[in-house]
């Protein structure tokens, strides 16, 4: 696996990925990343760590259902 590029966070599909159209997420220093796998270098929407820490605790607890 090649390093990574200083500066640049290291981006991880999201596990339900069954049709190649995922979600991505990186995160780099106190900053989590979004963003869509078939546009990498696409628009990529920014969180802080305790905003994505609540949208997955959300998430678990079925707040969006």
């Amino acid at each position: 696996m090649a390093a990574r590029e200083p500066g640049r966070p290291e981006w991880r599909k999201a596990r339900h990925c069954d049709s190649g159209t995922c979600v991505e997420v990186g995160w780099h220093g106190d900053a989590v990343g979004v963003r869509h796998s078939k546009n990498p270098q696409g628009p990529v929407l920014w969180f802080t760590r305790a905003e994505w820490k609540a949208f997955v605790d959300g998430v678990a607890a079925g707040d969006f259902t």
